[in-house]
């Protein structure tokens, strides 16, 4: 199939040769310009400017090996500020390139340039970029592309094809007044006007029959669908007619490959998954869709992206005359809105492939033991104002009843100056303050308190997380992205965590590694992770509403004694707030 216009990127190789033993293969500097500015883009009969990265929507394609370092100048067209993370890279010792604002960078202003330096250290898979800062991501995002080093295969077998499938969002309003206006009022925010595949809406939305995404393959092969979610704030379903997906990865980490009809991915997550097709043309199209998976009680996009699997007509035959448009298409059934008996089941089958050549290295003993409550609040209004949240109040959102508040600078700067004083606090709660009956009937009071808290580890601490979803104002999913490192998801569960019963469950042997995490709705997710990387990560609901609301958080993670443990010096073009 050709490959969409977005995909294309020019990239520039500068080779290092270095030999290891028994094994030679080059370590490669792979340089990529991102000018960030604004594009007229046409979706369903409504042009707008948004935000892009050289005028792509979708963004450029990163592609690299394991092992390479990417050198990334971002270039600032645009009067909004802009930050760019690169989602599930590790950073080891480069906190510097997280991207973050206001916790490991300040933001690039106007007409100013940043040059993103890191290597990809011990990871192959897809991963992808994304703006971090307000909403801006909605149209600022991309795939990043981790081959295994030159020579080392993957643990399946070679597909005929590599393609990746980014779920986003349009939104005919700007995104940016849709979160101002929200955070303005204390409401609920407005939703999206469809969802969308590699940028496009597809054929079942108004206005849009030619802007769907077509998967053009050949009977007998098997293809790599590199799935992305980058909706601001939807889980979804995803599944193609007729057509059985072999899951092998999840979050650049492979797994044990399982076979089914319907994926469920949360905002932040990716996926590797092998598509069969059949072994003969099939005189037949088929859609692709995906819709959401919702729990909370918020208003939401309730409709459906469609993309089309199309097979290539053998030549020499009537159907290479025949029009594709006269064939019967076959629609996939999802699972309903809100199964999260489907939710469950397809998150357990998820397991590390824990083998010789990838290990789970599950932390056996646990250091320091930590439960979050994850959820929504309220916090008063502001006075002389009349806001839109439950009972005249404004919507809010915590960690451990602390709605987190963004410094006007960054987090990383102060603690690697030694400069915290007035920025954060090293007090984070390891446990709720007041604890209540956490998934039961919710208490009178959910008024949140504010603060910039942070947790703070020794070098190589073993964390164990226990991530307590709570009732107040509904049961939800929460989708929770730890940037700086891969965890293992050791156990989950619905009600409350007990923890003199709950942890005899946990598996130890071959949980599945992963950088985004859904807490269950009406209940807890337990992670495992080694604090071996030095620096200030964030941790936050990947609901950008949520986000917004304040369900995020950060861990300091000290700097080790060995020169490998340490974090590097900042670059002196680090942006200035």
């Amino acid at each position: 199939m050709g490959v969409p216009t977005f995909l294309r990127v020019s990239l520039f190789f500068f080779i290092t040769m270095f030999v290891l033993p028994n094994h030679a293969f080059a370590s490669v500097t792979r340089h990529y310009n991102f000018d960030i500015k604004l594009q007229n883009v046409t979706r369903l009969c409504h042009t707008k400017s948004i935000i892009t990265a050289n005028g792509q929507f979708p963004g450029p394609r990163i592609v690299a090996r394991e092992g390479d370092r990417l050198v990334i100048k971002v270039v600032n067209h645009v009067k909004n500020n802009v930050s760019i993370h690169w989602h599930g890279i590790r950073q080891v010792q480069t906190g510097w390139a997280d991207g973050p604002a206001y916790v490991t960078q300040c933001p690039i202003q106007t007409g100013r340039t940043y040059v993103y330096n890191f290597t990809i250290v011990g990871q192959r898979g897809t991963l992808w970029w994304h703006a971090h800062i307000s909403w801006l991501r909605s149209t600022l995002y991309g795939p990043i592309i981790i081959l295994p080093k030159r020579g080392v295969p993957y643990p399946f077998a070679k597909p005929y094809k590599e393609v990746p499938i980014i779920f986003g969002e349009w939104w005919n309003a700007d995104t940016e007044a849709v979160i101002s206006q929200a955070l303005q009022t204390g409401g609920g925010p407005n939703v999206s006007d469809a969802y969308t595949i590699n940028g496009l809406p597809g054929l079942l939305y108004n206005c849009s029959a030619k802007e769907t995404f077509k998967l053009r393959v050949k009977p007998g092969k098997t293809y790599l669908l590199r799935l992305i979610n980058a909706a601001l704030d939807e889980e979804l379903f995803f599944s193609i007619a007729n057509h059985t997906l072999k899951v092998v990865d999840v979050d650049a980490l492979y797994v044990k490959p399982f076979e089914t009809d319907t994926i469920l991915i949360a905002p932040g997550q990716t996926s590797n998954v092998l598509l069969k097709t059949k072994p003969n043309f099939p005189n037949a199209t088929f859609f692709m869709t995906a819709r959401p998976y919702v729990t909370g009680q918020g208003t939401f996009d309730n409709s459906t992206v469609a993309a089309i699997l199309e097979y290539e007509s053998p030549s020499k035959t009537p159907h290479s005359t025949l029009s594709i448009n006269k064939l019967p298409l076959f629609k996939p059934v999802l699972p309903l809105l809100n199964d999260t008996s489907f939710a469950t089941k397809f998150s357990n089958k998820l397991r590390s492939l824990a083998n010789a050549q990838f290990p789970a290295n599950v932390p056996k003993n646990v250091d320091k033991r930590f439960l979050f409550t994850v959820g929504l609040g309220t916090s008063p209004c502001h006075s002389n104002q009349t806001c839109q949240g439950p009972n005249g109040t404004r919507f809010s959102a915590s960690v451990n009843n602390i709605s987190f508040a963004l410094p006007n600078t960054a987090l990383l700067q102060a603690h690697f100056s030694g400069q915290s004083n007035g920025v954060y606090t090293s007090n984070f709660p390891t446990t709720p303050l007041i604890p209540f009956n956490y998934t039961g009937t919710p208490p009178n009071n959910s008024m949140v308190s504010k603060g910039t808290k942070l947790v703070v580890l020794p070098f190589n601490t073993s964390v164990e997380l226990i991530m307590q979803d709570t009732s107040i104002l509904g049961v939800e999913s929460h989708p929770l992205h730890l940037h700086g490192f891969n965890f293992f998801v050791v156990g989950q569960g619905f009600g409350n965590f007990d923890p003199n019963t709950d942890p005899a469950n946990f598996n130890l042997v071959d949980p599945v590694e992963r950088n985004t995490v859904g807490v269950p709705s009406g209940g807890w997710v337990a992670i495992r992770f080694l604090a071996d990387n030095p620096g200030v990560w964030f941790m936050h609901c990947h609901l950008e509403i949520h986000t917004s609301w304040g369900l995020r958080m950060a861990w300091v993670v000290l700097d080790g004694k060995l020169p490998n443990q340490k974090l590097f010096p900042p670059p002196s073009d680090l942006p200035k707030c």
